[in-house]
């Protein structure tokens, strides 16, 4: 029996993801929080940000950038005709686990490289034999986050958007608890070599421990959820169908379009590296200015992808454009008082989120300063985000990656030409001022 796929109403989808998303956000703030007060800004702080980012950095380079990107208009036309969805979701899901598990092991052996390649400004210390430890225990979480959102992905598509959108709150909750219980002297802690260790250890353990059981959650849900709606995507070997190769051929522009944003990120990092304490200053910003990004433009980009597959498919072009002017109508009219906020008050915020324990005044003005500069570019990202899913739902891989091929020349070029002259705010403000170039040839 063919499973039957809810209509998409615009503004209802949004807010079950946004309100989700809103969720994960306010107990990421709180996961942050917790932890810039147990650990500070020191070498456990930097060496758990720079270990989190690399499953997460290649989760957006293949799942959620790449796999989905290529995946839902594909999926969400085979529901529509009632051509096979159940077997090309298994079979998608199938190739992807096999590709992660393959980089999984890859990893384990590369690490240091690695990190290396993330901040080479550890090279040295202690916070390079850390990050290498907690990137190891860490990175398996790639596999159970990706295939997680292939899932979410074939949830998304049938108009199901809550399990999806819910999943990343398991993250923040499990993750908060393993801090709690750092806190009270519970679970073991990484040997370091002689000497006192630093602040914060066993909190960063228990939270590089927790990371796969998150992932190990997260998947559990949405399969669950994927089940009771007419998918039991199980695990099977991987077969090349031609279905496949088309998934595989429109994936390729954005899984490198995908790897030219991380290059971004890496290089970011690589300037902050070289300043101590830089790292959790433009992290903490990142997540600050990541809340009105994730409610207002990851979601919209969310409903928005399967609901213009679906019309473009149908041959429905007035309302595939109905639909992308209502969505930057919501995102600018939420972004904008978002972003004047986030330039103009930039220092209370940060000081009321995180000044307490470990984090001091020094890392406030530092962390209000970069979330100054990220807030000048919160539209651009919004925007994105919009203007994305109308070359997606055309199969158009290609075009945003050479888009994105130009704003990592603007950004690599600004980064470490104003990170040689002003120090680790040159990151920031390249990031900010790639976005605004993404838009703009996104838009014409």
């Amino acid at each position: 029996m063919a499973v039957q796929a809810r209509p998409i109403r615009m503004v209802a989808s949004f807010m079950t993801v946004g309100v989700w998303t809103l969720a994960s956000r306010i107990l990421g703030f709180v996961r942050e929080i917790l932890l810039a007060a147990f650990i500070g800004a020191g070498p456990v702080a930097e060496a758990v940000f720079v270990a989190f980012s690399l499953p997460n950095m290649f989760r957006r380079f293949f799942a959620e950038g790449a796999f989905n990107t290529a995946f839902v208009p594909m999926f969400a036309k085979k529901v529509e005709a009632d051509e096979a969805p159940l077997a090309f979701a298994r079979q998608a899901f199938a190739g992807l686990a096999t590709l992660l598990l393959m980089l999984t092991l890859i990893a384990q052996v590369a690490m240091p490289w690695l990190v290396l390649a993330m901040a080479s400004g550890f090279v040295g210390d202690l916070r390079f034999d850390l990050a290498t430890l907690m990137g190891r225990i860490a990175f398996p979480y790639i596999l159970l986050i990706s295939l997680a959102a292939a899932l979410s992905g074939v949830l998304n598509s049938i108009g199901r958007f809550a399990a999806a959108a819910a999943a990343p709150v398991l993250l923040n909750v499990i993750l908060i608890a393993a801090l709690l219980a750092a806190e009270m002297g519970l679970g073991p802690e990484f040997p370091v070599p002689t000497g006192e260790a630093p602040t914060g250890l066993r909190h960063g353990t228990l939270l590089t421990l927790a990371v796969p059981l998150a992932g190990l959650a997260q998947l559990a849900l949405v399969w669950w959820a994927a089940a009771r709606a007419g998918f039991p995507v199980r695990l099977s070997l991987p077969r090349l169908s031609p279905d496949l190769k088309r998934l595989a051929i429109i994936a390729g522009p954005a899984m490198l379009a995908g790897g030219v944003v991380q290059i971004n990120l890496l290089v970011g990092r690589q300037v902050a590296s070289f300043f101590d304490g830089a790292i959790v200053w433009l992290s903490f910003a990142d997540r600050l200015y990541q809340l009105p990004l994730g409610v207002i433009g990851i979601a919209l980009g969310v409903v928005l992808l399967p609901e213009l597959s679906r019309r473009l498919r149908a041959g429905e072009g007035d309302a595939a454009q109905a639909s992308l002017s209502r969505a930057a109508e919501l995102a600018l009219a939420l972004t904008l008082p978002a972003a004047v906020i986030l330039v103009i008050v930039p220092l209370p915020v940060v000081s009321v989120l995180f000044e307490r324990g470990a984090f001091t005044a020094d890392d406030t003005a530092n962390t209000a300063l970069a979330l100054a500069v990220y807030g000048l570019g919160l539209p651009a990202f919004v925007m994105q985000k919009v203007l994305q899913p109308v070359y997606f739902a055309r199969a158009d891989t290609v075009r945003p990656f050479r888009y994105a091929l130009v704003a990592m020349v603007v950004n690599a070029v600004i980064a470490i030409g104003l990170g040689l002259t002003i120090g680790f705010i040159g990151a920031a403000i390249a990031t900010t001022l790639a976005g605004w170039v993404m838009l703009g040839l996104l838009a014409r």
